[in-house]
């Protein structure tokens, strides 16, 4: 082995003469360019030298302060119980402060005296004198060659492990003074020699410098070596045995900052504010150093000169003491350095060993405690300054502008996985400053460093809790830890099994092309919200973790990173402005169908997994808290969704507790809902099946809605024996249908054809409850055309199903709960008019009963019992008029009007009879029942009737009072109305509500075994009256009275048009018994006119013929 050739050691202290004198570049000839006491210090070395290094307090022999060149400095800066030890005087004028406090010839004395202690071959003799015992215990240095200068270079290489008080204070000193001066260090000229010309780092000649700037020598070289690990521009390249010999004297000098002089020299003031009670050794000034390095009270000198030393350490490990020295073990135990893919300069970086031990922790491998401590300084000190990291360095800033370029963000996320703060946030000391406050108040009850801080810090992000500058620092972690699912401790530990057996992932620190970190979180996601039936799942433990990241990344875009990626320009394109918390994924989501299809795919897939697990939108459910905890709690305490939540959202939309924000967020995904049916988990589970046997090729919500629905309906009345349409899914259209229900934005056909009729007559209606749907209803006869169309169809359908009366539905809940719990859907409306009148009826749903009746009552095909009643009566006595009506138009109740002629001339078929005489009844009690009537009569309600229309409860005293002034009346077609009224009335008492309230009692005693109908309790009444004996109430007989002279004036105006009407006039009269005796005494006369009147004809025939 060659000289200074085994380890490359920077501290080599060579007992030959040659080897120094070859390291200045001169011939070892004695006496050359020394000071002439030096000869004396030569005589005396030989003699002495080691008990002068063993024994140092000793006073005897050449002593160095009495030395004329160095008297006056040492008497100056030194204290006078040192000038006996000449290696105290030494280190004493070595570290002064000021460069020229010493004269250059005491620099120049105290130069050869160093180095003729270096060279002295006595100094061997005297480590196996003083270190006996250690290098018995050392068996690397009890194997070194005797002679050669390597036991010294040995012992000072494991100084750390030296604990003989004795060895350990010789070979201390002697490390001190090698590294004042980087020519004393053997081999170290010799390897970087061309490298100091090179980059004029300074003189190699003796005298060139004083000791001062020897330090600067090697901090220009180390300074070197950093520029061109960032491949700054112009850096020069350095020599790989110079590079070596650089990163060894780094490494020497890691346990005591004395040792690298440039960095002591700069640094002592600063050492003396900051670190004045810090132990020098093993590397405690250096770490307290760094702790401070960013504080303002630091100088800039000092600040440099550890960022130099902390890139050296980023390069290799070993240069720090206490990170090698605590971690040695692991590293070998867990065979970090044993790669033999990786170039060995890779093995050594300071990355590389966090990734190695990090990954070992996560496996849940033990590091010690001491280990894991050094780690997390180092960490610390990674993310505190990122031109540690020479990727980052090298490609910072060559992005466009406002861009980050991709292999900047690669090395920015590398720099991430090294630090692993995910693991304790404290790491990263922007977002512990700015979060303290949030964690003492929302996060208290956590343990401090636990990784679940930051969950819990991103649980409450966008709160009232977070302060903004938290916020920012907390998104700007999350956006690297999104990136790759490891950086997530908690992820990690509960699901590395399972990225292992279903996405084929293996080590913490291991990537592949194949599967990069990204892909191996959206295969996790994937296999999470998979059903039975679809394959393997994730564990219960990993799926809770999925869900937990799924809710954080919900919070912004940039969290997900395929969302970003592939939405990046329409991002830039349709959301520029939308700036506020979670607007981003809102407006990606509103413009679906105008994203490229990557991004359509990817917020397609998003909106598929909200729909089944809404809780992802934590923005959301947060707004949703009060309506969760008093309607939902049961579906939201539940560990899988599927949907349920959601859908229990929508049903208590309009409860008390529901907030602007909720109701808002809970609308926009019901919105975007109607995109695809796929977004509504339930209907997509329960009817995806039937969508492709059914309604193929259909894609939006709405369409396979009216698709799957009218299906049914057709199956319905038709009466097949088995539907096309499962049961499941037809339980779950009957949801989907009744949320639509809610919103006319949830009937896009229906919205986009009213646009311009809902700012025009409803603007100031708000959307929600069916609020504008209604307001359309009673504006219906100024709707344009194609609204108008759309909303008859739609009350059409309403009116065959009254559950899908958002309105009807709400105002009368509870009285539906109260009359109609036993009754089928489809007849709840028909049920709520059987109670109308009664006494417990809530007037607010009265209300609405008699709007439906009347929207009814504009046409026969919006009453489906009517219509399916008199299916055969209306073609029959009503072909005319439909013959003129429109598919999608109201006939203003002209068809009813129709059947209500024919029910009093009693020719309808009994099931639609039945059917009109509640219709008589019904708008015999409330005249906007009767739209002829209203349509013709308008003006003449108006004057004649305002106060009796003006009328909160209508119990027909519009109707009476214009039968009352059926005489002023002028308007022929009123007349006309006013007459039928007469004439219905006739048919039946119950058509006539005020003379049945004023007979009712009558009614009871003398015609209670009459059946009601066809006028017969209407004849009855009559007989009573003209019969002597009987006493009829008097508002009764009145109102009989007054009834017989209306029917008389009738008869007058409005006598028969043909001999049907007059036979019915006949049958409906109440003096049909008398008007039929004389019919039938008025046929006896003739026919006893025609009897004789023949007889009388055939006797002359007969004689006309015997003639």
């Amino acid at each position: 082995m060659a000289a200074c050739g085994r380890i490359q050691l920077l501290l080599l202290l060579t007992t030959q003469f040659s080897c120094v004198f070859l390291t200045l570049g001169l011939r070892p000839q004695p006496n050359v360019n020394l000071h002439p006491p030096l000869i004396a210090i030569n005589r005396q070395l030989k003699a002495g030298a080691a008990s002068s290094v063993s024994q140092p307090r000793r006073a005897s022999g050449w002593r160095l302060a009495e030395e004329e060149a160095c008297r006056e400095d040492a008497s100056r800066h030194c204290p006078k119980h040192t000038w006996n030890n000449n290696l105290a005087v030494l280190e004493c004028l070595q570290d002064t402060k000021e460069e020229i406090d010493i004269s250059t010839d005491c620099n120049h004395l105290l130069w050869n005296y160093k180095l003729n202690l270096t060279t002295d071959p006595k100094f061997e003799s005297v480590a196996i004198e003083v270190c006996k015992s250690t290098i018995s215990e050392l068996k690397e240095c009890s194997e070194e060659e005797r002679g050669k200068g390597y036991l010294v270079s040995c012992l000072v290489d494991h100084r750390g492990n030296i604990t003989e008080y004795q060895c350990h204070q010789y070979i201390t000193k002697m490390t001190s003074i090698v590294f004042s001066d980087y020519r004393l260090i053997c081999g170290f000229m010799d390897k970087c020699k061309e490298d100091i010309n090179i980059l004029h780092c300074g003189s190699i000649t003796t005298g060139d410098k004083d000791l001062h700037s020897q330090g600067e020598v090697i901090a220009c070289l180390e300074k070197a070596l950093v520029r061109e690990a960032e491949q700054q521009d112009q850096a020069h390249q350095i020599k790989d045995t110079c590079k070596k010999a650089i990163m060894r004297v780094a490494e020497l000098s890691s346990d005591d900052f004395h040792l690298d002089r440039y960095l002591y020299f700069s640094c002592r003031n600063d050492r003396e504010r900051f670190c004045e009670n810090t132990q020098a050794g093993e590397g405690r000034v250096y770490k307290c150093l760094f702790n401070h390095k960013f504080e303002e009270a630091m100088s800039e000198k000092c600040r440099d000169a550890l960022t130099t030393r902390q890139k050296l350490i980023a390069q290799d490990y070993k240069v720090s003491y206490s990170l090698a020295k605590a971690c040695k073990a692991d590293l070998r135990k867990y065979r970090c350095n044993l790669d033999t893919n990786l170039p060995r300069a890779r093995e050594a970086r300071l990355s590389y060993l966090l990734l190695c031990l990090e990954s070992a922790v996560h496996r849940g491998r033990m590091v010690s405690g001491e280990c894991q401590g050094e780690m997390l300084d180092y960490r610390r000190m990674l993310m505190e300054d990122f031109s540690l990291s020479p990727e980052i360095v090298l490609h910072l800033g060559r992005g466009d502008k406002g861009l980050i370029d991709s292999l900047c963000q690669n090395a920015l996320q590398a720099l991430i996985q090294s630090a692993d703060p995910g693991a304790d946030y404290r790491i990263d000391r922007a977002l512990n400053e700015a979060c303290e406050s949030v964690i003492q108040t929302a996060c208290k009850h956590i343990r401090n460093g636990d990784p679940m801080i930051l969950s819990c810090l991103m649980e409450h992000l966008y709160t009232e809790k977070m302060v903004e500058d938290c916020e920012h620092s907390l998104l700007e972690l999350q956006y690297f830890i999104s990136r790759d699912w490891k950086l997530d401790p908690i992820l990690y530990r509960k699901c590395q099994n399972d990225a292992s057996r279903l996405c084929h992932m293996h080590g913490w620190n291991e990537t592949s092309e194949l599967m990069p970190p990204g892909a191996v979180f959206s295969c996790l996601y994937r296999h999470a919200y998979r059903t039975e039936e679809q394959g393997t799942r994730l564990t219960r433990d990993c799926k809770v973790e999925v869900q937990r990241i799924l809710h954080q990344r919900a919070l912004d875009v940039k969290l997900d990173p395929e969302l970003q990626k592939r939405c990046m320009t329409d991002l830039g394109k349709w959301c520029s402005e939308k700036t506020e918390t979670g607007q981003e994924l809102e407006c990606l989501q509103d413009h679906l169908e105008d994203l490229v299809q990557d991004c359509r795919d990817v917020v397609g897939n998003l909106t598929e997994l909200e729909s089944e697990d809404i809780q992802i939108e934590a923005l959301l459910t947060r707004a949703c808290e009060p309506v969760i905890q008093s309607h939902c709690h049961d579906v939201a305490d539940n560990q899988i969704d599927t949907g349920d939540l959601m859908e229990c959202l929508v049903q208590n939309k309009h409860q008390k507790e529901m907030n602007d924000k909720c109701a808002v967020g809970v609308t926009h995904f019901q919105l975007i809902q109607m995109k695809d049916f796929r977004f509504s988990y339930k209907f997509k589970m329960a009817c995806k099946e039937d969508v492709l046997k059914l309604c193929p090729n259909i894609k939006k919500k709405v369409d396979v809605v009216i698709c799957l629905s009218t299906t049914v309906r057709n199956d319905t009345l038709q009466d097949v024996k088995e539907q096309r349409v499962s049961l499941k899914c037809r339980k779950q259209l009957r949801v989907e249908e009744l949320e639509m229900s809610e919103d006319i934005r949830l009937e896009p056909e229906l919205h986009d054809l009213c646009k311009k009729d809902i700012s025009r007559w409803c603007s100031t209606v708000m959307f929600g409850n069916a609020q504008v749907i209604e307001c359309l209803k009673d504006n219906k006869q100024h709707l344009t055309h194609p609204c108008h169309q759309k909303v008859f169809k739609l009350q059409e359908t309403e009116m065959m199903d009254p559950e899908l009366d958002y309105q009807l539905m709400r105002v009368c809940k509870q009285m539906i709960k109260r009359f109609c719990s036993e009754s089928d859907g489809k007849n709840m409306l028909h049920c709520l008019k059987q109670n109308k009148n009664s006494e417990l009826m809530d007037p607010k749903c009265k209300q609405m009963i008699t709007k439906r009746q009347i929207t009814q009552s504009t046409d026969y095909r919006l009453n489906p019992v009517l219509r399916k009643a008199c299916k055969a009566d209306i073609p029959k006595f009503c072909q005319n008029i439909l013959n003129k009506a429109s598919d999608d138009h109201e006939l203003e109740g002209q068809v009813i009007s129709c059947l209500k002629l024919k029910y009093a001339d009693q020719r309808l078929s009994t099931d639609c009879e039945d059917q009109i005489r509640v219709i008589l009844q019904e708008s015999a009690l409330d005249y906007r029942l009767d739209p002829q009537l209203q349509l013709h009569c308008a003006a003449e309600i108006t004057n004649l009737c305002a106060e009796e229309a003006a009328a909160q409860e209508q119990t027909g005293q519009v109707e009476e009072c214009l039968k009352n002034n059926l005489l002023k009346l002028k308007n022929e077609p009123c007349k006309k109305e006013v007459l039928n009224m007469l004439k219905e009335s006739k048919a039946d008492i119950f058509v006539d509500p005020v003379l049945h309230t004023a007979c009712a009692l009558d009614l009871k005693h003398h015609c209670a075994a009459i059946t009601p109908g066809r006028g017969r309790q209407m004849s009855c009444l009559m007989e009573a009256l003209q019969d002597k004996r009987v006493r009829l109430q008097p508002e009764c007989k009145k109102r009989l009275q007054d009834r017989i002279e209306m029917w008389g004036y009738a008869a007058k105006v409005a006598p028969a048009e043909g001999f049907a009407d007059l036979a019915v006039q006949v049958m409906t009269s109440p003096s049909k018994n008398y008007i039929l005796l004389m019919i039938a005494l008025a046929v006896c006369v003739l026919f006893l006119v025609g009897l004789l009147c023949g007889r009388i004809i055939k006797r002359v025939t007969r004689e006309l013929k015997d003639r």
